[in-house]
């Protein structure tokens, strides 16, 4: 069995979960569960039932380095890494590959986010397992799909072949964006698709050579930093190069154009933690269908989600809110608009006030 790798992305900024998630601390970085632990603790947590710390990388931005390091006091320093600035996932998850290429020559790498929420972690693991099988024996991407139980429309789907199967998984038919109501109906009654939940596994030389393929341009940047890797150079080429690579998601750059893509069916209980919505299904609501944190009365009030500290917070004969309080903002949003904070965020950056981002 080839080594196991595994990459947790964590540059994102958690926008839908102003104004507890900041520019300065993001979604990952929080812990909205009971335990205490932050999101990125506990997908490490998880990925060390199959990956030896040493093998666990984290790329973030330079901003968050510090905030991975004292949140993952295990992870070798040299694990995080950087890009210089924000490129989407394609340029990120190829430099990786390439410091992995770099490191082991060859290995199995799975890419995993770093802000969802796994109920059941031992079917997780056997369905990763799964995954590092099918990858390991041809030149195969896999993904993990999440079997729909809803129509969801704020996912991207992914539409497999019943008929094509390697394993476990299903061969690949097409990628296909957030779709409307209607739509995402038809493509539950089908049972022909899956959410598509970000999550890759696929040898290290497959994805690069998918990369030299689909991404020629990129992929000579790439190759700009890989020799660099380990110089006194590495720094410079990597400010110099990573900014001029084209700025594109893995799904469209290659997921939606290679070729012997599978996906594997997930069942572990998924949750992405998109909006303060996800709240409800991760923490225990009161009989009134409240969910509170912090100093928190309710009188005649019901199926609020209010997020509290020291200060206290009453709420009298509210309904289906938002209420999220911190020292210096305070969120107060109908339940029915909860995909509208981001506008609040544009809001203040077009105002200047950086000091709330």
């Amino acid at each position: 069995m080839m080594k196991k790798t595994a990459l947790i992305m964590a540059g994102g900024r958690g926008e839908r979960f102003w104004p507890k998630s900041r520019k300065s601390l993001p979604k990952q970085f929080l812990s909205l569960t009971d335990d205490g632990r932050t999101m990125i603790q506990l997908t490490v947590e998880r990925i060390r039932l199959l990956v030896e710390m040493e093998d666990i990388y984290v790329s973030t931005n330079q901003a968050y380095k510090e905030l991975v390091a004292g949140q993952l006091p295990g992870l070798p320093p040299e694990n995080i890494l950087c890009e210089p600035m924000g490129r989407n996932t394609a340029p990120c998850i190829g430099m990786c590959a390439m410091y992995m290429a770099k490191k082991y020559g060859d290995a199995l790498m799975m890419v995993l986010p770093s802000d969802h929420l796994i109920k059941y972690h031992k079917m997780y693991i056997n369905a990763l397992n799964d995954a590092c099988g099918i990858a390991e024996k041809g030149n195969n991407l896999v993904t993990i799909g999440i079997t729909p139980d809803y129509p969801e429309t704020g996912y991207g789907y992914i539409k497999f072949r019943p008929e094509e199967t390697e394993g476990n998984a299903y061969a690949v038919d097409r990628f296909v964006e957030k779709p409307d109501l209607e739509t995402a109906k038809e493509y539950l009654e089908t049972e022909e698709y899956l959410w598509n939940s970000g999550m890759f596994i696929w040898k290290v030389s497959t994805i690069l050579d998918n990369f030299q393929k689909l991404l020629p341009a990129m992929y000579d940047g790439l190759e700009q930093i890989r020799e660099a890797i380990g110089t006194q150079k590495q720094e410079m080429i990597l400010e110099k190069v990573f900014p001029e690579l084209e700025s594109v998601s893995i799904d469209y750059g290659i997921m939606e154009k290679a070729q012997n893509i599978y996906i594997l069916p997930g069942v572990f209980g998924w949750d992405d933690v998109g909006s303060w919505l996800a709240v409800e299904r991760i923490q225990k609501s009161n009989e009134s269908g409240n969910v509170v944190t912090g100093n928190i009365i309710t009188i005649h009030s019901k199926n609020n989600i209010i997020q509290g500290g020291k200060k206290l917070i009453a709420a009298v004969g509210l309904h289906d809110l938002i209420i999220v309080d911190t020292e210096d903002a305070t969120l107060i949003c109908d339940k029915g608009n909860a995909a509208d904070i981001k506008m609040v965020l544009e809001n203040l950056k077009i105002c200047n006030r950086e000091e709330y981002l």
